[in-house]
């Protein structure tokens, strides 16, 4: 016979079971991202295509995932979860490994700007708002182990990718990584299941409460001093990181002369190794540091910024490779103290009705800005060297970074007592 203590043990337990589906989806969902800029150099030499053109593929890709990112966050809003995040990774996976028929610019737009970009617009709000309802009072742990799938999906598909590029070929490349994701959605259509929520005091007293809709979602962001910042910042975050994403297997590969493997190893795995452990670290200091005062949390965002600055400069202007490295090291260690508290940030100060809508948006000015990075870098490389490109990412750090310290102190606990006393 169960026990409601059976119960309550399960329900826990299943908690950690959907983190670890996610996480994997997750996974994917960067692996599949990062294939593209690992055998860039084979694509761009195949098919005859410039650097821009190169660069304006990942814009594209990022424009378009902007632009329906809030209609994702509206639809994780109003219906079931479990299947937004599963339709959004078959739809992605099948999408990457039809890149692999490409021939031409317009075929890559299509198939990796377009397809791949709309298919993973749907899973990011979905995705978070699913895991932050399992996660209560760990929910800032939950988040920063989540966050440790998108560093080790960059450093196998660095790696694997430009491997398989070398030996079959970069259509083959694309063929692996979208199968596997196949397989995963059909793991996740089985095994993931939506929470069930108790309805809260408000909702109960009228069970009529309309769907919310997807202008509440981001008139809160506007009208909230510390979401606002957020997601201006958090657009500052994703435009080096896109920019350094794209291009760093390129510039390790042209200027050290590297192997197409290698290049897309190095660029990604010290990052992303010391990216691993900083993520863990800056989550559960956020869970303490957050139940003392929880202005902490956006404060560790804004120094994790400045931390990271001499680090990008490193990354850019040294000759030496293992200066390099210790560059990505850095850089990788102290961005991850913004990664583990973005979305619990924005969840403190939003209402949970509108938690979708209110990612969707930081999301969508995030990658619409951010878009702009492989262009701009891909322009600089051709006119000054990538070098020069590189080292100015850090002053779109050094400014973030002040406004998240400043924003903390000045808004974050009013904002989030707001949402306290209206729960």
């Amino acid at each position: 016979m169960t026990t409601a203590c059976d119960g309550r043990k399960k329900r826990s337990n299943y908690k950690w079971e959907v983190l670890g589906l996610l996480w994997v989806a997750y996974l994917l969902n960067q692996a599949d991202r990062q294939v593209f800029n690992v055998v860039l150099p084979l694509i761009r030499e195949d098919l005859g295509l410039s650097d821009v053109a190169i660069g304006s593929i990942a814009t594209i890709f990022n424009l378009f995932y902007a632009v329906l990112v809030p209609i994702g966050g509206l639809v994780g809003d109003r219906f079931s979860r479990k299947w937004i995040v599963t339709g959004s990774i078959l739809f992605w996976s099948v999408a990457t490994m039809f890149t692999g028929l490409c021939n031409g610019f317009l075929m890559l737009v299509l198939m990796r700007s377009v397809a791949t970009g709309g298919g993973e617009a749907f899973f990011g709000p979905a995705n978070y708002s699913l895991l932050a309802q399992y996660h209560d009072r760990t929910r800032a742990f939950a988040m920063s182990v989540h966050q440790t799938a998108y560093y080790i999906g960059i450093i196998i598909s660095g790696y694997a990718a430009g491997y398989i590029g070398q030996l079959w070929g970069w259509r083959s490349a694309f063929y692996v990584f979208g199968a596997i994701g196949v397989i995963h959605g059909i793991v996740m259509a089985v095994r993931l299941k939506d929470k069930r929520e108790e309805p809260s005091k408000a909702v109960a007293a009228d069970s009529s409460a309309p769907k919310p809709k997807l202008l509440e979602g981001f008139r809160m962001v506007f009208t909230t001093p510390t979401a606002l910042i957020l997601t201006v910042c958090f657009a500052g975050l994703i435009f080096v990181l896109t920019g350094y994403l794209t291009w760093m297997p390129t510039y390790l590969f042209e200027r050290f002369d590297m192997d197409l493997s290698g290049a897309g190893f190095h660029s990604m795995f010290y990052t992303h190794l010391f990216a691993f452990f900083g993520v863990l670290l800056a989550g559960r200091l956020s869970d303490k540091l957050g139940r003392l005062h929880p202005a902490w949390r956006m404060a560790m965002q804004g120094f994790g910024l400045l931390a990271a600055v001499p680090f990008i400069l490193l990354m850019g202007n040294s000759a030496t490779l293992w200066v390099i490295y210790v560059g990505f090291a850095g850089f990788g260690f102290a961005r991850a103290f913004f990664d583990a508290n973005t979305y619990t940030v924005l969840y403190d100060v939003i209402p949970p009705r509108y938690h979708s809508s209110a990612s969707s948006l930081m999301m969508m000015v995030g990658f619409g800005i951010g878009a702009l990075a492989p262009v701009v870098l891909g322009a600089v490389k051709q006119a000054a060297g990538l070098s020069f490109g590189i080292s100015m990412l850090a002053v779109v750090w050094l400014v973030c970074g002040a406004v998240m310290v400043l924003g903390a102190k000045l808004f974050y606990l009013k904002d989030y007592n707001k949402i306290e006393h209206e729960q």
